[in-house]
């Protein structure tokens, strides 16, 4: 469940990826960005927010770094469409690389329908990558692959077709282009044409090197295959989905009733059964490795180690509570186990082992309680710990073997902010290098020579700066400014510590209207998520979201969140408070949060509301449900209403399976209190969503029907075909007006 309604900054790009690319070319040099449309009067609305023209910072889209970390290359949105840019790291200069008339003739578009089913809830595809030597592009578009050589301006087709294809990948020689086409593993040479097919079993039931729908959506593996360093061999996962449930999504808006039919493998049901196997460029019989005889498990990750020999494989039990890292013989597909991790609840798992040149890697664990990086000797022997301390790595950006510097996002700062900091790989020397307060999202050139910045603040939206490895600014490619909230008054937004009656301090956030005076009363709009993975209180730029809550706040409205425990990035023991137990601490928490508010002389205790997203939107209706003589009304939008629906990976993660704990699935599924609802709802679901299915919206209707409460307390508001973040401007405008409608005439 990665929804992430609240603070997602990749959700700007995937928007950013649907413009046009049609166009003509540019010969202006590339300006920073700034948006230029105006709100009349200066007041936010829900059409300025949401609308055609919302109020997103005009960030350059789908970045890439060149293979020797000189040229920063993104898509900038131009009035003659979507052009190719590039800006050199150490001097600033900026090339356009491909213009918007030349992009129309080499990109086809992507076919509306797909767009629609997957390219905003996912992430989106790359459209183009650099060659190895840096001296061309491989240009990406439905069914076709394209050379573009950056030297003569000329261009060669690789592939073409009507089939789809996916995840296209250039070995690291620079020679073969890779790809999916028909659930097989193709390849072809760059200089011939010629297209050789490598695996021959692939079928709509068993995959090879394509992902399936849950291991992208809970384990955030979005490739299923891996060149060799010497460009000989791949790797890739092949994923059996014979006994995985098939589950129909029909479409409202076709006479013929035409069924999707999708892959889900709900809590307790089969899983796929997943291998990995090493193919050589000659195709013939596939090497698969041994990760043992039990195939009820999860392989989350994999590498080649830099002798193109041995594979490294991360194997985990289906109980997500025992990580094992292998290394297998690419040859043999004999394995070891070099690394185990434990855990009594569950395990968060990380990234891929990192691997330097001489075969030492970099590893991330929880076993302090905190994610931490750790240096391994090229036998998987531990080195040392590179960081400690009660805080979270939450990605790493890079590593200089060189300079011997790793580069890494953390919360030592504050469990608000993200920073970027380097560490020496003998532990010593650590240092914070991003500085302004806030949140920094780092994407860092090859070698570390220098990166991307992406930052925001509470109050800053997202801008784009080019650092070099000094720390100093190079160019700006966008500097965040929203010209249509120039006339407008923001609420002012506060952070809150606040303790729960055990002493656990929680991270809380307010805005009060612009016009605030402490001798009025006003009403309070709570917004949760309240699971885990996410985190609502950041010091981050909030988005869409953000913008209607300070609209709400216009309309004197409190707003209010605060992370309960079972949030992320504040260690481990915050999180296990929720092991088989939805829906008891989050609402402990959020209550904790409500006993703060009605302390404040100027809230009105008889009118508090409630909404949220996804498990936001299950925690909605367990607050409404359970604490109706608090809440008023609430909104949920895309709720889980019934855990039994929820897929394998997230939900045994944290309950189980239905088998072992059928009363802990119960306690914690709304659907079960749907017949104390005393307050108003607004139930909003798309009946295209393959995340949270809408049958979690049926089943709860069903059940408002049997215990009375259907006809005089819940308003339905339905979205023919959407899916789950019902990402569509038109569709957003509607939900959000309702929404507003709602509850400015209920609360």
């Amino acid at each position: 469940m990665r929804l992430r309604t609240n603070r997602s900054w990749w959700m700007v790009t995937a928007l950013l990826f649907v413009v046009s690319l049609l166009g003509v070319a540019s010969l202006q040099a590339a300006p920073p960005l700034a948006a230029t449309a105006q709100v009349s009067g200066g007041q936010l609305t829900v059409p300025a927010i949401f609308g055609e023209r919302a109020m997103h910072p005009p960030l350059v889209g789908e970045t890439e770094w060149s293979p020797g970390g000189h040229w920063l290359s993104y898509f900038q949105s131009t009035p003659l469409g979507r052009e190719l840019w590039a800006v050199n790291a150490q001097t600033g200069e900026r090339r356009r690389l491909l213009g918007a008339g030349m992009l129309a003739q080499l990109l086809d578009p992507w076919p509306p329908t797909w767009l629609q089913r997957t390219g905003f809830g996912r992430r989106p595809p790359r459209r183009y990558q650099w060659s190895p030597t840096g001296d061309a592009l491989l240009l990406r578009s439905y069914s076709r692959l394209v050379w573009f050589d950056l030297r003569t301006d000329q261009s060669r087709q690789l592939v073409s077709g009507t089939e789809h294809l996916f995840d296209p990948q250039i070995a690291p020689n620079g020679q073969w282009v890779s790809f999916i086409r028909d659930y097989n593993l193709w390849i072809v040479n760059v200089r011939t044409g010629l297209v050789r097919q490598l695996t021959h079993d692939g079928k709509y039931l068993l995959r090879d090197g394509q992902v399936d729908w849950i291991y992208p959506e809970e384990l955030g593996l979005f490739s299923a295959y891996w060149w060799s360093p010497d460009s000989t061999h791949i790797a890739y996962m092949q994923f059996n989905e014979s006994h995985v449930l098939r589950y129909p999504l029909i479409d409202p808006n076709s006479y013929d009733a035409k069924i999707y039919w999708t892959l889900y493998p709900r809590a307790g049901t089969a899983n796929p059964i997943v291998r990995l196997g090493v193919v050589g460029l000659s195709g013939g019989k596939t090497v698969w490795m041994n990760t043992g005889s039990n195939t009820n498990v999860y392989l989350p990750r994999a590498a080649w180690l830099p002798n193109s020999k041995d594979v490294a494989i991360e194997r985990l039990n289906r109980a997500q509570t025992r990580l094992d890292l292998l290394f297998a013989n690419a040859s043999t597909g004999s394995s070891h186990v070099v690394i185990t991790e434990y855990n009594r609840y569950w395990i968060n798992v990380g990234w891929a082992p990192d691997f330097l040149p001489d075969g030492r890697f970099i590893w991330s664990s929880e076993r302090t309680g905190f994610r931490q990086l750790y240096l391994y000797s090229a036998a998987g022997k531990l080195i040392r710990p590179l960081t400690s301390g009660d805080w979270v790595v939450t990605s790493l950006a890079g590593v200089n073997p060189e300079a011997g510097l790793v580069y890494f996002v953390s919360t030592k700062a504050s469990p608000l902010q993200r920073q970027l900091y380097s560490v020496n790989l003998d532990g010593t020397g650590l240092r914070q290098v991003s500085s302004e307060a806030g949140t920094h999202n780092i994407l860092m050139a090859p070698g570390g020579a220098a990166y991307l910045d992406t930052y925001s603040n509470i109050n800053q939206p997202w801008r784009q700066d080019v650092y070099n490895a000094a720390g100093r600014l190079v160019a700006t490619l966008s500097d965040g400014r929203i010209s249509q909230l120039a006339n407008v008054s923001l609420g002012p937004v506060q952070f809150l510590h606040l303790h729960t009656a055990s002493g656990v301090m929680l991270e809380a956030e307010m805005i009060r209207p612009p016009d605030f005076s402490p001798n009025r009363k006003y009403p309070v709009l709570l917004y949760v998520y309240g699971g885990p993975e996410a985190q609502n209180v950041r010091d981050m730029w909030g988005g869409a979201t953000f913008l209607w809550h300070e609209l709400m706040a216009e309309h004197n409205y409190i707003i209010f969140m605060l992370d309960n425990r079972g949030s992320y990035n504040r260690g481990h023991a915050f999180e296990t408070p929720i092991y088989h137990a939805f829906g008891t601490v989050e609402l402990k928490d959020q209550l904790t949060g409500i006993h703060y508010l009605e302390s404040l002389p100027y809230v009105d205790s008889a009118h508090i509301g409630v909404w949220g997203w996804s498990y936001g939107g299950q925690l909605t209706l367990q607050l409404l449900f359970r604490e109706g003589k608090i809440f008023k009304v609430g909104v949920a939008v895309a709720p889980v209403t019934d855990w039994r629906q929820y897929d394998t990976i997230y939900t045994e993660r944290y309950m189980g399976t239905p088998q072992e704990d059928p009363n802990g699935y119960r306690i914690g599924s709304p659907v079960t209190y749907a017949g104390q609802l005393q307050g108003e709802l607004l139930l909003c679901h798309g009946t295209g969503d393959d995340n949270v299915h809408f049958a979690n919206t049926t089943e709860l209707i069903q059940k408002l029907i049997e215990t009375g409460r259907y006809a005089n307390h819940v308003r339905l508001m339905i979205f023919p075909g959407r899916g789950h973040p019902i990402s569509d401007w038109p569709a957003r405008v509607q939900l959000f007006t309702r929404m507003t409608s709602f509850l400015l005439k209920n609360l």
